[in-house]
């Protein structure tokens, strides 16, 4: 699994920090991926960060893809 963002849609409301802070890190105008591929462990937080995003600047890209 691999995380992407559009830095032009993403407006740093911080959902995805909220959801998985392992993974995410919120500033005030965009995020921070801290691990773009992180464990499958995190696989529901990083789902629920995707899901609530209000600008839905965030994707997950598996492996087969």
């Amino acid at each position: 699994m691999r995380i992407e963002v559009d830095l032009d849609l993403c407006q740093g409301h911080g959902m995805c920090e909220m959801e998985a802070p392992e993974v995410f890190r919120a500033h005030s105008d965009h995020v921070e991926i801290l691990d773009k591929e992180p464990d499958e462990g995190l696989r529901p937080e990083v789902e629920a960060a995707v899901m609530y995003c209000p600008t839905q600047a965030l994707r997950i890209v598996d492996d087969n893809e």
